[in-house]
């Protein structure tokens, strides 16, 4: 399965990405820990093509997130 970027990649060059052509943003999931939350995430809207229905992805990425920046905050 191929990864899917955020479509932001006019941004990342502004802004100058780790590796070329890599999504800042998914980059900065990978750098937080919470990588898998975000993968269950991005395949329920996939499948389901609706956040509604996806909750319980949505709670789990956004609590590890949480726990990240409470981490380093």
């Amino acid at each position: 399965m191929a990864k899917a970027g955020h479509g932001w990649s006019g941004a990342a060059a502004e802004r100058g990405s780790e590796e070329e052509g890599e999504d800042p943003l998914d980059a900065r999931i990978a750098r937080s820990g919470c990588l898998e939350q975000h993968r269950q995430l991005q395949e329920c809207m996939a499948e389901r093509r609706d956040w509604r229905h996806c909750q319980e992805q949505v709670r789990a990425f956004g609590a590890c997130m949480a726990r990240q920046q409470r981490q380093r905050g």
